[in-house]
């Protein structure tokens, strides 16, 4: 399968890109490996003309919104993310009414509609550098409320509005699995994602997005390090850092989303151009002012 892909791809003149979290057989057929805004921004900067994105579906529509003239394929189409579907547009027009003084920012796990509604977007890497830059200091953050309270708490002086959604996946990690493996593992470094609840960002000796995590245990020398994020990313840190230890807090941190996808999906959306995202044209641009502003202010 691995070889009929990547003639495949050759033939189309396709490229692959797989999120971190992703089936370790993804990870390695991929073309490029990263967080969502990462692989968007090189879906719109890639000559190729159809990309096959494997991950979940706000994130092939990203791509689809920077990339209006290129195929991005989604090789699951219900592949979803349940954090991006805690938004309702009805709702969230009804606070753009409420709170109309206020500047609203939505992660980048949104789908197009709620982006189109939003001023800006921001990403876990960089939302505490935008939201410093944003002269107003009312904010509604959407949807994270985890991520939200973790930014809230570096702006004593600005007031938010939090919404009420968070990543299952995450929420799932628990402190008391993270303070019994320190008790077993001598110098335990523990990483972990903003998703996560305030008992467990408290406990880390690290915090930050699935690139910096990686980042961060490839640039250190620590020998033993608990991840507390999805466990896609175990497979990208052993595979750079054979010599290192990676524990993982009690059950295993599992997106059933985001493995969902299979070399077999894989191949069958590039044989037969399966699923080709499009979004509103309307819904697209005023998604992508939103986008624009992101890159502006992290600039």
């Amino acid at each position: 399968m691995r070889d009929k892909i990547i003639k495949l791809k050759k033939d189309l003149d396709a490229i692959i890109l797989a999120h971190n979290y992703q089936r370790a057989e993804v990870l390695d057929i991929a073309d490029y490996v990263g967080d969502s805004f990462y692989l968007s921004q090189i879906a719109k900067k890639c000559k190729n003309k159809t990309i096959v994105f494997a991950g979940v579906h706000f994130m092939a529509e990203s791509a689809k919104i920077l990339s209006p003239e290129k195929e991005i394929l989604l090789p699951v189409l219900d592949a979803l993310c349940p954090l991006s579907d805690m938004v309702n547009i009805e709702t969230l027009k009804e606070f753009k009414e409420k709170y109309s003084d206020y500047t609203f920012v939505c992660y980048i796990n949104t789908s197009a509609d709620v982006k189109a509604l939003c001023n800006v977007v921001v990403t876990s890497s960089n939302a505490e550098k935008i939201i410093s830059r944003i002269e107003n200091d009312k904010i509604v953050f959407l949807p994270d409320k985890n991520l939200g309270e973790h930014i809230k708490n570096k702006f004593p002086n600005k007031k938010f509005i939090i919404w009420d959604g968070f990543c299952p996946t995450h929420q799932r990690i628990q402190v008391k699995h993270i303070i019994s493996l320190k008790e077993k593992i001598n110098n335990l470094v523990v990483l972990a994602h903003p998703e996560c609840n305030s008992e467990v960002r408290e406990v880390a000796d690290f915090l930050g997005s699935t690139k910096e995590i990686i980042d961060f245990a490839n640039k250190t020398d620590y020998k033993n390090y608990l991840i507390a994020t999805e466990d896609g990313v175990i497979h990208t840190l052993k595979q750079n850092n054979p010599n290192k230890n990676f524990y993982v807090p009690g059950t295993t941190a599992t997106c059933i989303n985001m493995k969902k996808t299979t070399l077999e999906d894989i191949y069958n959306s590039l044989l037969y151009k399966k699923h080709s995202i499009t979004v509103d044209e309307e819904i697209s641009n005023l998604a992508l002012k939103s986008l624009m502003k992101m890159i502006e202010l992290a600039g």
